[in-house]
């Protein structure tokens, strides 16, 4: 028989068992699909949340699974193949496993395509790193390097100027030319020095970060190098349901309210998958906000229809 479920959370990251939380405390009957594919799985530790900084990210979502396991919250590790919509949403696991929903909430966040330069998914979420805010105080004062993707990468060289003083800007994919006047001025006044060309490799040795190799062989020694992954939103299932997506610079994100909700009717998005910026602690967040307004949505429907009886 197919299982029936007031709430089906996809995803069981930070947003995901947030939500869940919620849920089981609000005495939801709720079930959380975690393919266990986390996005910080290569970083040792999450920083910036008020009583978990410095906690590594496998600890935080075994404390979380614990906690909402408390509530009668069901987890399974699967993935999510198909839904579809009718009264209720259908959900088909790659077990086989069918499951409905009467609302369902994708929390299955993004994923990140490093820059295809040898070395960096090696050191990636060590000394490879992409968010200051996440590893600036880690890699304080040290050696650091920025590889520039885009024009756009101007803004974090210059943002981890606040962490260290020794910072050389790899242009790599971008041109000289392509720096504005006011991009020149402000790394100059940040102290950042320039360096054109592109990379061809990160260097590594005793499990460290040692340099940059440049493409005409040029190596400048440095243990921290940022990059800018290209953040890929995993918003199929979104997409499979119907759910209006808006262009950003980012990727396609859904169009929500403020609570989380899609264009779709009991559909809703939170943490990543939402947005690109959320941290962990902005997309617990989230979680916690879409579990506390679906508990809403559920009980006025059940009242509404009680009325109409």
């Amino acid at each position: 028989m197919t299982e029936t479920y007031e709430v089906v959370v996809v995803g069981g990251g930070a947003a995901g068992l947030s939500a869940a939380l919620v849920l089981g405390r609000a005495r939801r009957r709720t079930l959380v699909v975690d393919a266990g594919e986390p996005r910080n799985a290569p970083s040792a530790h999450l920083q910036g949340y008020l009583s978990r900084d410095g906690m590594s990210p496998a600890e935080f979502l075994a404390v979380g699974r614990e906690e909402i396991a408390r509530y009668g919250v069901e987890l399974v590790r699967d993935r999510v193949v198909d839904a579809t919509r009718d009264e209720d949403f259908t959900v088909v696991l790659a077990s086989g496993r069918t499951v409905l929903a009467r609302q369902l909430v994708v929390a299955t966040g993004l994923k990140d395509e490093l820059p295809p330069v040898p070395g960096i998914a090696e050191r990636f979420g060590r000394d490879v790193i992409h968010c200051p805010y996440c590893h600036g105080w880690e890699a304080r004062d040290r050696a650091t390097g920025v590889l520039a993707s885009s024009p756009m990468s101007v803004h974090q060289a210059l943002m981890v100027t606040q962490w260290s003083k020794d910072v050389r800007f790899f242009l790599h994919e971008v041109r000289e030319t392509e720096l504005t006047d006011e991009d020149r001025r402000r790394l100059a006044a940040a102290g950042v020095t320039v360096v054109a060309g592109a990379v061809a490799e990160v260097l590594a040795g005793e499990d460290r970060l040692t340099g940059v190799r440049l493409t005409d062989g040029t190596v400048h020694d440095r243990e921290v190098l940022y990059v800018a992954p290209r953040a890929v939103p995993q918003n199929d299932l979104l997409v499979r349901l119907g759910a209006e997506l808006r262009e950003t610079p980012f990727g396609s994100f859904p169009v929500i309210d403020e609570r989380g909700l899609t264009t779709v009717p009991g559909l809703w998005a939170a943490g990543n998958v939402g947005g690109f910026a959320e941290q962990v602690v902005n997309a617990a967040s989230r979680g916690y906000r879409a579990g506390a307004a679906i508990n809403g949505e559920l009980l006025f429907a059940d009242l509404d229809a009680a009325v109409r009886v």
